[in-house]
């Protein structure tokens, strides 16, 4: 049987930090502080709910940040 993998570390960083950033600015920012994948969501955009390692999901409204979190 193959071993489990192990998921990489993620960023020691607070998702609220981005709330009210210019989306932008928001994603250039995350992705300095090592975030693998930034998503971007209008408001009420249906997604899974899988959880993804590294991946700091926004949603943006009026071009700024209104909520983030991981996954």
């Amino acid at each position: 049987m193959a071993p489990i993998p192990t998921p990489p570390a993620e960023p020691q960083d607070n998702p609220e930090t981005y709330v009210g950033l210019e989306a932008g600015r928001a994603e250039r920012v995350a992705r300095e502080r090592g975030w693998s994948t930034v998503r971007s969501l209008a408001p009420g955009t249906i997604i899974t709910m899988e959880y993804r390692f590294g991946r700091l999901n926004f949603e943006v409204e009026d071009g700024r940040v209104a909520r983030a979190w991981k996954g």
